[in-house]
């Protein structure tokens, strides 16, 4: 019924197939609503404002595309999300001009007013020595991730902002701002600003995918979050905690990272080994964080160029976890602005220093946000 539903309501909105260097541009339309299932290519129009009313799964095969300056409010509610298939693929190709915004369509728009971005890929994921290992969407055990392809190709991420992200069904059950499930290599994610968002801003479980230029604002939990083996590089990330900010989780962190899923299955291959270049942790406000940045349950961590900010932070680095410390080859340089007597936990003495000369993200280029740094 989904999929009859969606054709029925494309069809006469003048939302047209084309291929990757098409230049047609779809007929105007006054209103759309969007729910369902894409299994062919689709073209949104960036003269309509659209409303997300339901699940909107881009299947295997197909391949939505949302232009520059394109808009879509959700109505609030946890199904209210989007979520790309295996196989699958979405281009948000927006610019610093006219980029994609995806955010709440309600009157007073809060954090976790609607799901998210969820995507999908053929990626490697940490599992037992051996196999592939694939794993099931939180928010939906029936979607799949994971494989062996880690230059898979889930389509372009561009000047795209995600905001009021998150809701949740139960404590166990809830949303990111972006989801980043086994996704690979061959999938472009840059320029991305995710304020308000309700759990993580980001998560990657597993996969090899590389983001560059994000920026986060008062996500409710961490605001860089890794589990499950992710394997790639994130260049170039400011996250920020403004005044007045407060959380509703028990631990909310900078950078939560993690080498196996949960801490349940130490022994996994291809946990988490990744990069993190070029990054700024803030803390304005006087709501405590609970580590800058936390490396456990064997992830080995390459991080240059960190420099963390604020004065309520109750750890700048964190290496210990009762489900496993962090990997002890882990390298990580870092500079502190602030006050707090935080300090760092390397029991395994893991190659951590202070480098004076860290300068953290280039903000320059989150002008496009319109955010006052």
């Amino acid at each position: 019924m989904k999929k009859t539903f969606l054709y029925l309501l494309l069809l006469p909105l003048g939302l047209f197939s084309c291929d990757d260097d098409s230049t047609t541009t779809p007929a105007p339309t006054v209103n759309s609503e969007l729910s369902g299932d894409i299994t062919t290519d689709v073209t949104l129009d960036p003269k309509t404002e659209y409303k997300l009313t339901g699940t909107l799964v881009v299947a295997e095969g197909g391949k939505l595309r949302i232009p520059a300056g394109t808009v879509i409010k959700a109505e609030k509610g946890f199904d209210k999300y989007i979520l790309v298939k295996q196989g699958g693929q979405i281009f948000a190709n927006g610019t610093a001009d006219k980029p994609v915004r995806i955010t709440s369509g309600a009157a007073t728009p809060n954090q976790g007013d609607w799901g998210g971005l969820i995507i999908n890929g053929r990626a490697k994921i940490s599992g037992p020595s051996g196999v592939v290992s694939t794993g099931t969407a939180e928010v939906n055990p029936a979607m799949i991730y994971g494989g062996d392809n880690n230059n898979d190709n889930s389509g372009v991420l561009e000047y795209l902002i995600l905001e009021y992200t998150g809701a949740k069904s139960s404590a166990d059950i809830e949303h990111n701002g972006l989801t980043l499930n086994g996704v690979g290599s061959g999938t472009k994610i840059e320029n991305i600003y995710i304020p308000y968002a309700s759990d993580d801003a980001v998560e990657w479980f597993g996969g090899s995918v590389n983001v560059k230029n994000l920026m986060v604002v008062d996500s409710d939990d961490d605001m860089f979050d890794v589990t499950q083996g992710w394997t790639g590089t994130l260049d170039n990330a400011y996250g920020v905690w403004k005044s007045g900010y407060t959380s509703t989780e028990g631990d909310p962190r900078g950078a939560e990272l993690d080498g196996n899923l949960d801490g349940n299955t130490p022994g996994d291959v291809n946990q988490s080994n990744f990069t993190l270049k070029n990054i700024t942790i803030v803390n304005e406000s006087a709501f405590e964080m609970h580590d800058a940045v936390k490396v456990r349950r064997g992830a080995k961590a390459n991080i240059a160029n960190l420099l963390i900010k604020g004065n309520s932070i109750k750890d700048l680095i964190d290496l210990t976890d009762g489900k496993g410390n962090g990997n002890s080859t882990s390298v990580i340089d870092y500079k502190y602005n602030g006050t707090s007597t935080a300090g760092v936990k390397n029991p395994d003495n893991a190659t951590v220093t202070v480098k004076d000369a860290n300068t953290g993200a280039n903000t320059t280029v989150f002008s496009w946000t319109g955010y006052n740094f």
